[in-house]
């Protein structure tokens, strides 16, 4: 999970290259809403053996169950930012 600089809002995403990715997303190669929302930082990420798990975990993760499970992981960070 990235979350904007600008605007303090989520991306959530999936990438076999973290690093990669990030950098594609802060130069403004990762499309329209990432160009016009950067900088990003990295906020949470999972590693994953299977792809399709990992597709699975973003699928959740983009739905209001997931992103309530983001928020009980990343309470204090949260809680930290946005006081």
């Amino acid at each position: 999970m990235l979350e904007s600089q600008k605007n303090y809002r989520n991306y959530i995403g999936c990438t076999s290259d973290l690093k990669r990715r990030f950098d594609e997303h802060n130069s403004g190669l990762g499309g329209k809403y990432t160009k016009d929302n950067r900088p990003f930082c990295l906020v949470y990420y999972e590693a994953y053996v299977a792809k399709k798990d990992a597709m699975r975990a973003e699928k959740f993760y983009k739905t209001g169950n997931g992103r309530e499970v983001l928020k009980g992981k990343l309470k204090e960070y949260l809680t930290i930012t946005k006081t």
